[in-house]
């Protein structure tokens, strides 16, 4: 059983990224299965903190970008969704490489959705837990 309620394929995904902050992060849908949505975003120049290490505010991007595609999917026809608040608890630096996040849901209702975002990185140790919610508009 799947908790998505429009159909889009990875390749869709990533094309929704083209002219954004998305692309410009290097941002890129990997993965959906039945209830899950998973992207990966590279440590370099664009997402590091002057100290070389991954910006904490790239990991908010991240998961973000991961929940309120999450949120979309969810909605039908005629509704959208709009982050209310997000926050991250960071767990280890990250100086290079990629990192995935991967998004499940904690609460699907009917105006709001609350999402889960793990970001782990390339040794699949989790460096940061993302919290978003959003409100179902429409």
């Amino acid at each position: 059983m799947s908790i998505w309620k429009r159909e889009m394929t990875l390749e869709a995904l990533n094309q929704t990224s083209k002219g954004t902050m998305v692309e410009h992060l290097g941002i890129v849908y990997t993965r959906m299965d039945g209830e899950s949505l998973e992207a990966e975003m590279p440590v370099d120049a664009r997402t590091q903190q002057p100290f070389g290490l991954l910006h904490g505010g790239a990991s908010v991007v991240l998961a973000e970008t991961l929940g309120s595609m999450a949120g979309f999917l969810t909605t039908t026809e005629g509704q959208c969704v709009v982050g209310t608040e997000i926050n991250a608890s960071h767990h280890r630096a990250v100086a290079s490489g990629k990192v995935r996040g991967v998004c499940k849901p904690l609460h699907l209702g009917k105006s709001s959705q609350v999402w889960e975002i793990a970001i782990f990185d390339a040794r699949d140790k989790r460096c940061c837990t993302s919290r978003l919610t959003t409100a179902v508009l429409g």
